[in-house]
């Protein structure tokens, strides 16, 4: 049942390169000399470089990989030599004897791959000659000239704003495209951050001059959420009311002129989508994304989505470049479902209360050790389960607030 690519490709004659199970297709095509191997592994390897002189791995020595199988090669396919090694893949680097076709087994694209951009560089560069003339500014630039085609010069947008650096870099960008005929809706549903709703708006607002309106909805939120236990069912039922929501609130918003609103912006990274697509064969889908799998099929409203090929490191860069404070850059990122995803069980307004002040209580512990700056994301969830616990003399049994705090830079 794996999928497999054409076999034309091969014949094309350009560089060609085969990432994990990537490789192992090309073993498959050449010998089929792929099974299962003896242990998944999952984590760190050491490679061992074998021959430096190849101009995938110029300027590398042995390093620190990311690896992810469960399948390996057995055996060097038709064809090929062997490059590189690990203690657990004698086939970690494989190349084509005669055509520039390459395949390593482990994830370059990873920050844990301590040498892996410089991999992605040689082969986009000295081995596939693409030019290195994408820069952010250019990125801005092009984006803005795209959006104002896309929306042409009377159509209107409105935007879905929570207060992340998401929504508001694209709310920013947005607004230097088109000016007033952007409108951002930030919309409570019952499952925000602490006093989130009033800060979003100050900031917004005040701080960066975004035409703004606040729509109270969470009651209807929360009467939807409702008895669902199911972080998946959750996210659906989110994303879906939050697009009911924002076509409501479209309707009651007249421009000017004749103008009509066509568009709803959000702010959809390159991570989303790909925790949201599922391909044929035995990958799965790691979660349906508020941005993405949420959306419904009538939607009334055409998709907008600017920093839908961006990572959350370029977002941020791109915030800083637009003028927007560096606080408000670097936040922590915070979910669409919100508190809803981070109440392990049902969402009432009591658990919804005693995660969120929790969360609230954990994120102020970190800033006033410092520490802030140095996590990517913290948060509190609150479990559904009870435990004995000790407060002031006396014995407790209440539930279980679990913390978590990581460390990353493309939040993959």
């Amino acid at each position: 049942d794996a999928p497999h690519v054409d076999h034309a490709i091969f014949d094309l004659n350009v560089p060609i390169l085969g990432i994990c199970y990537g490789m192992q297709e090309l073993a498959w095509i050449n010998g089929k000399q792929v099974g299962r191997g003896d242990k998944r592994e999952y984590g760190p390897a050491t490679l061992k470089v074998i021959d430096d002189s190849n101009s995938l791995f110029k300027g590398m020595n042995d390093s620190t990989v990311w690896m992810s199988h469960g399948d390996k090669l057995h055996g060097l396919p038709t064809g090929y030599k062997t490059i590189a090694t690990s203690d657990n893949s004698p086939y970690c680097g494989i190349v084509h004897e005669t055509k520039p076709i390459y395949g390593i087994q482990f994830h370059p694209e990873v920050t844990h791959s301590t040498q892996g951009k410089t991999l992605l560089k040689n082969f986009a560069v000295d081995l596939c000659h693409a030019k290195q003339n994408w820069t952010m500014e250019n990125f801005i630039d092009t984006e803005i000239n795209r959006i104002r085609k896309l929306v042409g010069p009377t159509a209107e947008v409105i935007g879905a704003v929570s207060g992340g650096v998401d929504s508001t870099v694209a709310s920013k960008l947005m607004t230097e495209a088109i000016g007033d005929r952007f409108h951002a809706i930030l919309v409570d549903n019952g499952v925000l951050r602490l006093n989130e709703a009033a800060n979003v708006k100050k900031t917004l607002v005040e701080g960066l001059g975004i035409n703004l309106m606040v729509v109270d909805a969470s009651e209807e939120f929360l009467s939807k959420l409702k008895g669902v236990t199911d972080p998946e069912k959750k996210r659906k039922i989110i994303g879906n009311t939050f697009i009911h929501v924002f076509e409501r609130e479209a309707e009651k918003i007249k421009p000017k002129d004749g103008k009509e609103i066509q568009f709803l912006l959000q702010g959809t990274l390159y991570p989303d989508v790909i925790e949201s697509i599922s391909f044929k064969g035995p990958s799965q889908t790691i979660k349906t994304h508020h941005n993405v799998g949420g959306l419904l099929e009538n939607m009334k409203l055409k998709l907008i989505e600017p920093l839908r090929e961006l990572f959350k490191d370029e977002v941020r860069h791109l915030g800083e470049l637009l003028g927007i404070p560096h606080d408000l850059v670097w936040r922590h990122p915070f979910p669409g479902p919100g508190i809803a995803i981070r109440v392990l069980g049902e969402v009432t307004k009591e658990q919804v209360e005693i995660a969120r002040k929790a969360d609230n209580i954990y994120i102020e512990e970190i800033k006033k050790a410092g520490l802030y700056n140095q996590i990517s994301q913290a948060f509190a969830c609150l479990l559904p389960v009870k435990s004995v616990g000790v407060m002031g003399d006396q014995r407790t049994y209440d539930q279980v607030i679990a913390l978590r705090a990581i460390e990353t830079t493309d939040f993959m």
